[in-house]
C-alpha cells in the first residue's frame, strides 16, 4: 500500500510540474506582449524584457484610431455572430438527425461531415475566390460568413452528435408517448439538455473565426469591411514596423477571446468531457 501511495504521489507531482511548465509557456509570452505594449520603441530595443519606465498609453489610442480598429472590431463581431448563430442552428439540427433518428445513411452522412475537418482551407481558396467573384460575393461580409460557416459545421456536428447520443432513450420515448413530434423533441427535450454542448461549440466557433486571417485577407480589400486580424497587419510594413503600437493593437484584439475563455472555461471543460461519453 505504501508503495502504491508513493507512486501515486510521484505521478501527481510529475503531472503538476508538467502542467505548470505548460502554463508558463503560454502565459509568459502574453505577459511580455502586455508589458511591451506600454513601452516606446526605444525602450523595446534597449530593454525588451524589463518593465516600462512609464505607462505609455498613447500606443493604444493611436492604434485604435490609425488602425481603424473600431470598424474592424464591429466587422469581426458581425461576421462571428452570424456564423455562430447559423452554425449552432444548422449544426445542432444535423447532429440531432444523425445521433437520434434512425435512417440508413446516418453514418455515411456523419462521415461526409467529418471529411470537412480534413480539408485545409488553402485547397478551396482559389475556387471560392473565383466563384464568389462571379456571384458578386467578393469584398462582402457575406463572402466571409459562408466559408466560416462551412468550416465551423463539421466540428459542431461532431461534438453535438456525441451529446445527443449520450442522452437517455427514455426521455425521447416519453416525449413520443405524450404525442411530441420530432421537432418538439428537438426543441423541448434535446436542446435544453445540450446547453453545455452549445456553449462549447459556440465558443470554439466564435474564437476560431475571430482570429481567422487568411480568408479575410484574400476576400476583403475594402478597408471599411476588413476584420480585426487583417487590420493588425497594417502595423507591419516592408521597411518599418512600429512594434509598440503593433503590440498595443494585438492586446486590443485578444481581449475579447481572453474574456470569453476566462468566463466560460468551466463550461468548455465540462462540455468536452460530457460530449466524449456516449450512452
Amino acid at each position: 500500500m505504501k508503495k502504491d501511495n508513493v507512486k501515486s504521489k510521484v505521478l501527481t507531482a510529475i503531472i503538476y510540474i508538467f502542467l505548470t511548465f505548460m502554463a508558463i509557456i503560454y502565459i509568459v509570452p502574453l505577459l511580455w506582449i502586455f508589458t511591451v505594449s506600454f513601452k516606446t520603441n526605444k525602450e523595446i530595443f534597449t530593454n525588451p524584457f524589463g518593465l516600462p519606465e512609464h505607462l505609455f498609453l498613447d500606443n493604444f489610442t493611436f492604434s485604435w484610431s490609425a488602425g481603424n480598429l473600431g470598424t474592424a472590431t464591429l466587422n469581426s463581431f458581425i461576421v462571428c455572430a452570424v456564423t455562430l448563430l447559423l452554425s449552432m442552428l444548422i449544426g445542432s439540427m444535423a447532429a440531432f438527425a444523425i445521433g437520434r433518428l434512425r435512417w440508413k445513411l446516418s453514418k455515411l452522412c456523419m462521415t461526409y461531415f467529418l471529411l470537412g475537418m480534413m480539408i485545409p482551407v488553402h485547397c478551396v481558396m482559389i475556387p471560392l475566390f473565383t466563384r464568389f467573384a462571379k456571384m458578386g460575393l467578393s469584398n462582402t461580409l457575406t463572402g466571409l460568413v459562408l466559408p466560416y460557416l462551412t468550416f465551423s459545421l463539421p466540428i459542431t456536428i461532431y461534438i453535438m452528435t456525441g451529446f445527443f447520443q449520450s442522452m437517455p432513450n427514455e426521455l425521447f420515448e416519453s416525449a413520443c408517448i405524450d404525442g411530441a413530434s420530432i421537432y418538439k423533441m428537438f426543441a423541448q427535450v434535446a436542446l435544453p439538455l445540450s446547453k453545455t454542448g452549445l456553449f462549447v461549440t459556440g465558443l470554439m466557433t466564435f474564437v476560431n473565426n475571430w482570429n481567422e486571417l487568411l480568408l479575410a485577407m484574400v476576400f476583403i480589400s475594402d478597408d471599411t469591411k476588413k476584420t480585426l486580424p487583417v487590420s493588425l497587419s497594417k502595423f507591419v510594413g516592408p521597411y518599418n514596423t512600429n512594434y509598440s503600437q503593433m503590440f498595443a493593437a494585438i492586446i486590443i484584439a485578444i481581449i475579447p477571446t481572453i474574456v470569453v475563455y476566462c468566463a466560460f472555461s468551466n463550461q468548455i471543460v465540462e462540455g468536452l468531457t460530457a460530449g466524449a461519453v456516449k450512452g
